[in-house]
């Protein structure tokens, strides 16, 4: 029983941690710009449901801390209506409340009566917060291990698969895909992962050859020590790199900063690749994640990191560093989540304001009111699809590996 509770704990805490922070560092961003703009707040809250401690700041701001650690919100002063962007009638109704409780003028204070530009940065801040948080964790990460840069040599070639069909032989160095320069065994894997049923052209050395070899990658189901059963493309190639592959850069603070942002570029690349194939029809979903298969990859990079046979400081700093990877990683992909153009997110809140500025005029109630439910229920099917994929499979990208 104790056995199953720690590794229950193992999965639920490093989650947990993960997605508060993440959720406060995104809600800060609205907040952090919502004050630079003079946005009367009532309230920054970290969790859900009942207060377990709070106090009130000097301008009346009510810091607190719930019981239900599974994210966190600002409330805006009259912020009543549930999509953020009330209509004309709305605004009228609450304006006058306002004049008639704090005087004329008081309205200028409220997010509502802000000009459209300004309440488009404060909603747009919170994504912007996640990809700064990514590109710091990813700088920190750089900065304390440097980078690695393993070649992509083959090690070995499955029979009768693409790569063995396309010649591909052990011992051959990739050094260019689709006619673009490559260094790295990762880059490889992650566009063979993107590419099924798409040829890819590989510029090979082979000794002293110089090759060109063509080969299009399938779809194929194998057991992942962290994400369990996945269905992922491959061309069935082991890339194991041999010691003269190995690369390995100091980074400055500067090089450092620099490097994350091109991490996050690639990772952010990856994701709008991946959805724009699956709107498309060329893939089927099946590596979208919801909260099952992120706290199942939390605890598998906790226990993957904290098996390693070292003193318990380099234990727990290999376990912190490899967290951080990975909530990088989740900021990334809530930065991206919460710009798709769905009412309830902050990408849809855009969209209401980009015909606000057009308009000169917010959108009709009705128009909202629709917008909202059918948001709602495309969020709740995106979920629902996702943690399907999560409890069949649960699966989750593969950034890092050594297969293609």
């Amino acid at each position: 029983m104790m056995g199953f509770l720690g590794q229950a704990l193992i999965y639920i805490v490093p989650f947990l941690l993960v997605l508060t922070f993440i959720v406060t560092i995104h809600e800060l961003g609205h907040f952090w710009v919502a004050r630079a703009f003079g946005v009367k707040i009532d309230r920054f809250s970290i969790g859900f449901g009942k207060t377990i401690v709070s106090r009130t700041d000097k301008r009346g701001v009510e810091w607190r801390i719930a019981w239900l650690p599974l994210g966190g919100y600002v409330k805006f002063s009259g912020d009543l209506d549930a999509s953020s962007v009330p209509d004309q009638a709305g605004l009228a109704e609450l304006k006058s409340r306002v004049i008639a409780e704090h005087g004329p003028g008081a309205e200028r204070d409220y997010f509502h009566f802000k000009p459209v530009w300004q309440r488009a940065l404060i909603v747009a801040a919170g994504p912007v917060a996640n990809f700064l948080l990514a590109i710091a964790l990813l700088t920190v990460l750089f900065s304390v291990i440097g980078e690695q840069v393993v070649g992509p040599r083959v090690y070995n070639v499955v029979a009768g698969s693409p790569a063995a069909q396309a010649g591909f032989q052990r011992g051959d160095l990739i050094t260019a895909l689709n006619g673009r320069a490559v260094s790295e065994a990762e880059t490889v894997t992650n566009h063979v992962m993107l590419s099924a049923g798409d040829a890819l052209i590989f510029t090979v050395e082979r000794g002293t050859q110089i090759l060109t070899l063509t080969a299009t990658p399938e779809r194929r189901f194998e057991n992942d020590p962290i994400a369990g059963r996945i269905r992922v493309a491959r061309i069935g190639l082991e890339l194991r790199p041999l010691p003269q592959d190995y690369h390995y850069n100091r980074l400055n603070p500067l090089e450092a900063a620099g490097k994350g942002v091109e991490r996050m570029n690639l990772i952010v690349g990856s994701t709008f690749r991946y959805l724009g194939r699956i709107f498309v029809g060329k893939e089927s979903g099946d590596l979208l994640n919801g909260p099952v298969g992120i706290a199942r990859a939390a605890g598998g990079i906790t226990n993957a990191a904290a098996s390693v046979e070292a003193p318990v400081g380099l234990v727990a700093a290999n376990v912190a560093l490899h967290l951080l990877q990975f909530a990088a990683i989740v900021s990334i992909g809530m930065g991206i989540v919460n710009l798709l153009p769905i009412p309830v997110l902050d990408g849809g809140h855009l969209v209401f304001y980009g015909y606000e500025a057009v308009a000169r005029r917010p959108v009709p109630a009705r128009v909202q009111e629709l917008g909202y439910r059918v948001g709602l229920a495309l969020l709740a099917g995106l979920m629902l699809f996702a943690t399907w994929n999560d409890l069949q499979k649960l699966s989750l990208f593969k950034f890092l590996g050594g297969l293609a």
